[in-house]
């Protein structure tokens, strides 16, 4: 752990944005204190430009240069905002699938998985593991661009998921799917949230997702935020 690192007293397991506030040429954006166990799924709502993707990009360890921000995160009790984005454990899922065009759909999936996993045939049963586990099983040497949205949108997912994050953040991964295919991916990326005990800090505009997500929601106003606990 670097000498700057430290640990939050009495944090469990998960995620928390210990008073984090944004803001860009003095004007704050958001200021956010939340905590999100294993497991647990909890939701960003607000209007556009209230820096909720922003939070997930500090989060991560990819926002831009110019934002001025205060306050830290922990995972799992051990500070990360310090750390470079490939040693934060944080996987991220975009609203675009973002596969690479070069590759196969195996290809697209080898290439998150983590360097201690070693060997071809071990590379290539994880690989297996996860197109089944997706519904996709056979699909290792299609082209990428033969898939279906619905089908694209499930690689993502296990690309995401093979990287073998600590936490999930997704940002808005559902808005371009129509009603019956979001709801349907929306139900397989939380239940394999879940079933891997990841803290999941979902930003999103559409109350359905929010409300499919059964933990708390936080409202960003650029001034106040207001929490709704599940229930």
């Amino acid at each position: 752990m670097p000498a700057s690192s430290h640990r939050l007293s009495g944090q469990k397991a998960g995620l928390k944005l210990d008073r984090v506030c944004i803001a860009i040429q003095g004007q704050k954006l958001c200021e956010v204190d939340l905590a999100v166990g294993a497991g647990e799924i909890a939701t960003l709502m607000g209007p556009s430009g209230v820096g909720k993707s922003s939070l997930l990009a500090y989060v991560c360890g990819t926002l831009a240069h110019g934002f001025d921000v205060t306050g830290h995160v922990f995972l799992n009790g051990t500070q990360i905002d310090n750390l470079p984005p490939q040693d934060r454990h944080v996987g991220i899922l975009f609203q675009d699938d973002l596969l690479f065009p070069h590759l196969s759909v195996g290809g697209n999936l080898a290439f998150a998985l983590p360097a201690h996993v070693r060997g071809r045939d071990a590379r290539r049963d994880a690989v297996e593991q996860a197109l089944a586990t997706a519904n996709l099983a056979g699909f290792a040497d299609r082209d990428p661009a033969t898939l279906s949205g619905g089908q694209r949108a499930r690689v993502a997912v296990m690309r995401v998921l093979l990287s073998q994050p600590s936490a999930l953040l997704l940002d808005e991964p559902f808005s371009k799917l129509d009603a019956t295919l979001r709801d349907q991916f929306r139900r397989f990326v939380f239940d394999q949230a879940r079933q891997q005990a990841l803290p999941t800090l979902m930003v999103t505009h559409d109350p359905d997702d929010a409300a499919a997500t059964g933990g708390a929601i936080l409202t960003l106003t650029g001034q106040n935020n207001d929490v709704a606990e599940p229930g």
